[in-house]
């Protein structure tokens, strides 16, 4: 791992200046958006915008990256995201906030990709795996560290816009600065929809099922908090306890993972979810009890994404993980785009409570059918192939990492 740090910390380091500043713009455009006097429904849209344009630069940014290179791609991307955050405050109407989450969640998944290809290119075959597992871990890092930062100026003015900005554009700087010479871009082909429902049924309904799950969550959260008057800080607590508790609980979960059906693990852990989004939709709870809650649902989603992925592997070759890691998170990705509204649809209609309710039922859901599929075939022979993998990670680099995982 020293090896590791050594040769990529000006990559890893951007990476997470980089998640610092998307995480503050997500939380806070909830906030500011309610202070605006934006609805539910409204800001559900301006929510779910980001990840349509997040879909739409994983297909788009590898074509850019081949035509000028990753240097010209980080340093166009980056003026544009760093020009877009200081652009919210100033036109405050949801229909514009909804076209530049569009290009913020473009030019996001562009810069994204560029990062993982360039660190997945440079890295030793010895050294890969590590690499980008770090990687995944620094992006974590960044967003939990984004939260402490929005308890500093007044979300009613520019500040904290600005903040976010400056964070982006510094970013860029050991990346471009680094010694190390960009590489040729390798593009990830995609299995076909229909082959790879074949070969896993509940890899792809899971997929799209948490899609939904985690676009809610970290697109609506803040919208929850402002209409359940939250305090700022209180709202910052809430959001950051859902990427701890990713963190903190992807180990000892893929370690189970690797050895007992993946299918039961999932189907317990979403049933624990569903419950647990059923009781916070129900019952009031006081704020100590929702840190709970968001520790568990973090806790959970996260690893539950990266168990639908190694599950999947457990029935392909090596040569086929990367393919049909395109597919699943592609799938992942469309499911997303609908998260926000669905979200926000259910709080106009039965209030905030709508929040861990629509959670709740995609859990439901993914419970049922979890269940459903392990009385249709045997469990796979389990691979090892589990690993900390995160929703905004590439093709390339999901592939990469559980290829690694594959040969140990």
């Amino acid at each position: 791992m020293l090896k590791v740090l050594t040769h990529s910390w000006p990559l890893l380091l951007g990476v997470m200046l980089l998640m610092v500043g998307n995480g503050i713009q997500g939380t806070l455009l909830g906030i500011r958006g309610n202070l605006e006097g934006f609805t539910t429904y409204q800001l559900s849209y301006v929510m779910a915008a980001y990840f349509a344009g997040f879909l739409f630069g994983s297909w788009a940014a590898p074509k850019l990256i081949r035509q000028v290179g990753h240097v010209r791609v980080f340093a166009a991307l980056g003026s544009l995201i760093s020009a877009i955050l200081v652009i919210y405050p100033v036109y405050p109407d949801w229909l514009a906030w909804t076209l530049l989450r569009v290009l913020a969640g473009f030019c996001f998944s562009g810069i994204y990709i560029t990062a993982e290809s360039w660190l997945n290119n440079t890295a030793s075959n010895e050294t890969r795996g590590q690499a980008l597992s770090a990687y995944m871990i620094v992006q974590m890092l960044g967003i939990i560290a984004s939260q402490v930062l929005l308890n500093l100026p007044d979300p009613t003015g520019f500040a904290l816009f600005i903040v976010p900005s400056v964070l982006v554009s510094l970013a860029f700087m050991p990346i471009l600065l680094a010694a190390t010479p960009a590489p040729a871009f390798d593009t990830t082909r995609r299995l076909p929809f229909r082959e790879l429902f074949q070969i896993s049924p509940l890899g792809c309904v899971g997929m799209l099922l948490t899609g939904g799950v985690f676009s809610a969550m970290f697109g609506m959260a803040a919208v929850w908090g402002a209409q359940e008057g939250l305090s700022l800080r209180e709202i910052s607590i809430f959001v950051g306890a859902l990427y701890v508790g990713g963190l903190v609980l992807q180990y000892p979960i893929g370690w189970a993972s690797d050895r007992m059906d993946r299918r039961m693990l999932i189907m317990g852990l979403s049933a624990v979810a569903a419950v647990v989004m059923l009781v916070a939709g129900l019952v009031p709870l006081p704020f100590p009890a929702l840190i709970l809650v968001a520790l568990l649902l973090g806790g959970i989603t996260n690893p539950v994404y990266a168990l639908l992925i190694a599950y999947t592997n457990d029935f392909l070759g090596r040569d086929q993980m990367a393919a049909a890691s395109a597919g699943l998170i592609f799938l992942n990705g469309f499911g997303a785009i609908f998260g926000p509204t669905a979200t926000g649809w259910m709080m106009e209609t039965v209030g905030p409570r709508g929040f861990f309710l629509f959670i709740g039922i995609l859990y439901v859901a993914l419970t049922g059918y979890a269940l459903y599929r392990m009385s249709r075939r045997a469990a796979p022979q389990v691979t090892g192939a589990f690993r900390t993998v995160t929703p905004t990670a590439s093709p390339l680099a999901v592939g990469a990492v559980l290829d690694e995982a594959a040969k140990d």
